[in-house]
């Protein structure tokens, strides 16, 4: 990948001017020095996986009570318009079990296709034990019974707990390739912020995607809100190769630059984070990032040692499956710990 950290003269991407990079870059800075400033954002990636049953209400309040800055989760949509956690667009046999306490033996219906009542008739509240998933989180503690959540019931969760710092980051799960598998974009978007508008949580809310197309739809409909930019570039899967994930946008119409295509694809807008796998960063990459004004934080993080070298080169923050591994990495670095509560 080429990178570019020193910009000149350009062509402006959002009105077809003239414009310099270099005074586009000042502006974002002092539009950042306008806007709160936060602390390193521990993210907790599914709730914090690691430890507990994956995007459950259970993984949620142990990340809270924790210290946490950010829950990290994944949102579909049921067959009657409700946004529930969920990573995948269908009900996962290494993680559900029917009614009658049977694991599914092969992939289950579509959520879409699922009104919220048959959504949450599955228990997804451990591994099992039989599947290639459970060896990758041996330490995850099982909590049975566990339904897939609605957002509201995460939101009436945190603040039941009085989390009043604590802040979402929620994936829309869209994938261009497959349509028919869920919502449109916009009915997506529009689904998710009924709740989090009812919730009043618009400043506590950052919305990440692959699907650049849901993000590019939130800067019209809720420009306040933060966005997340995920990307991956990696032989099985890579989200920056033909503009189908990226909303058209292409890298060689960016000088082979993914920050200045995130750039491009967010505007003028502020609160915008670039989230790439944590093994397509690079420290040149991450400066020239942050010099574009946006924040950097690498997923999915989880040895300490990775930990420790993210956070020399300076990134804003880490989505982690453990975040007790981040919390001692951040703690023997004398950095400040978000606060658990109900401790």
């Amino acid at each position: 990948m080429t990178t570019h950290n020193t910009f000149s003269g350009g062509v402006d991407l959002f009105r077809g001017r003239q414009f310099s990079w270099v005074a586009w870059a000042w502006l974002l800075g002092l539009t950042w020095l306008a806007l709160p400033v936060h602390a390193f954002d521990l993210q907790s990636h599914r709730g914090g996986r690691g430890l507990r049953p994956e995007n459950t209400l259970a993984s949620f309040e142990n990340a809270i009570r924790m210290g946490s800055t950010t829950l990290e989760l994944d949102i579909a949509i049921t067959a009657d318009g409700v946004p529930v956690i969920s990573h995948d667009s269908a009900l996962n046999p290494a993680i559900t079990r029917d009614a009658s306490g049977q694991w599914l033996t092969e992939r289950g219906p579509l959520i879409h296709a699922l009104t919220l009542a048959q959504v949450q008739s599955y228990d997804v509240g451990r591994i099992n034990p039989a599947s290639r998933y459970a060896s990758e989180f041996p330490q995850q503690q099982a909590r049975d019974g566990q339904r897939i959540p609605t957002l509201a019931a995460l939101f009436k969760l945190v603040n039941q707990l009085g989390a009043k710092d604590v802040h979402f980051d929620m994936e829309t799960k869209i994938n261009p390739h497959y349509p028919q598998s869920t919502l449109a974009p916009e009915a997506f978007v529009n689904a998710m912020l009924v709740v989090i508008r009812e919730a009043d949580m618009t400043k506590r809310v950052m919305v990440q995607s692959f699907d650049w197309r849901t993000l590019e739809l939130l800067h019209q409909l809720e420009p306040a809100l933060r966005t997340m930019y995920l990307t991956i570039e990696a032989p099985d899967f890579n989200t920056l190769k033909d503009g189908s994930w990226s909303a058209g946008h292409l890298l060689k119409d960016h000088a082979g630059s993914v920050p200045r295509m995130v750039r491009a694809s967010a505007g003028q807008a502020a609160g915008v984070i670039w989230a790439p796998n944590q093994n397509n960063l690079t420290a040149a990459l991450l400066k020239e990032a942050q010099g574009l004004g946006l924040q950097v934080i690498p997923w999915t993080v989880n040895q300490p040692a990775q930990m420790e070298r993210l956070i020399d080169w300076g990134v804003d923050g880490i989505i982690t499956d453990y975040p007790d591994r981040l919390r001692e990495t951040m703690r023997q670095k004398g950095m400040a710990l978000p606060q658990g509560v109900g401790n």
